[in-house]
């Protein structure tokens, strides 16, 4: 077994799982399963796996998130953690996300 693997991640965005999914079902409706992160994930392109350019990674409630919010934690700025609210523009998000203005 190895000891490490390699990735092309150049780093990770890190979503609260728990309320990206109730926006989710706000936005959607009760079928509504299209959490943020599989948004930024289409919106960005940033493929799939460890392979992918960028990880975009659900994680466990952060316990900190606003009504209707989510926050997100990029990992080249882990002192910052951004709060997204529901009528977020995906494509500017994505954009400061993937320049690295994120956070």
């Amino acid at each position: 077994m190895k000891g490490e693997i390699r990735s092309n991640w150049s780093h990770a965005i890190l979503v609260c799982r728990k309320c990206s999914r109730k926006q989710a079902k706000r936005a959607e409706g009760p079928g509504g399963k299209k959490g943020l992160a599989k948004a930024l994930k289409k919106e960005l392109a940033a493929g799939k796996g460890r392979k992918a350019k960028l990880g975009i990674v659900e994680v466990p409630c952060l316990d900190i998130c606003p009504k209707r919010g989510v926050v997100l934690v990029d990992t080249r700025k882990p002192d910052q953690w951004r709060i997204v609210g529901p009528d977020a523009d995906l494509g500017q998000l994505a954009r400061d996300l993937a320049d690295g203005a994120g956070a």
